[in-house]
């Protein structure tokens, strides 16, 4: 059995915004280049790798992010057993990706945090702590950004117009969990 601590120790609501951890989330880095890959992984998952820059797919069991043209971050839609480090989709594609060497698959489940936030002052949010402009992106449902919020890094995925999740490594998790806070406050 792991020894699983969330890394938000609670869900909060501050100015029409609800900011909580969704968790345990299974996540795995795919990295490849050849077009075998990307038909490997579309077969063994049943969906289909983004190959447009900031944008996402999505199947009834897992959501692929793009990251770089040789990188995605594919994660459940569902919680996992947080009594399991064994995840069947990590399986399926050691078997059909790695083993025959047409990419890298890498679990970072412990490495990245995936924050849900929810309400109309989400970008008043982002925009107090970010360069990257998200005028156009609010409006994109499944885009996706690599940007810096409150000088942490983050990966952010727009499920909605006011809906978005939010990838942060879990060591800065709890620092960045703390200034949205203090920014909501604010706004």
């Amino acid at each position: 059995m792991l020894n699983y601590t969330p890394a938000l120790l609670k869900e909060t609501l501050i100015q029409d915004l609800q900011i909580k951890e969704i968790s345990p989330i299974m996540k795995l880095i795919v990295r490849g280049k050849k077009r075998e890959f990307i038909s490997a992984v579309g077969k063994s998952l049943n969906i289909l790798l983004p190959t447009e820059a900031n944008t996402s797919t999505q199947s009834d069991k897992l959501t692929a992010l793009w990251l770089s043209p040789d990188e995605w971050i594919i994660f459940s839609n569902d919680t996992m057993n947080k009594d399991l480090n064994d995840y069947e989709t990590e399986k399926l594609l050691q078997n059909n990706i790695s083993k025959i060497n047409l990419g890298a698959v890498t679990d970072v489940t412990d490495q990245f945090v995936m924050i849900n936030l929810k309400g109309n002052k989400i970008y008043d949010l982002f925009q107090s702590g970010s360069p990257y402009n998200f005028n156009n992106f609010q409006n994109k449902k499944g885009a996706v950004t690599q940007t810096i919020l409150g000088k942490i890094d983050i990966i952010v995925h727009n499920q909605d117009k006011n809906t978005v999740n939010l990838f942060v490594r879990r060591s800065f998790s709890q620092h960045l969990f703390s200034w949205m806070n203090d920014a909501a406050s604010r706004l």
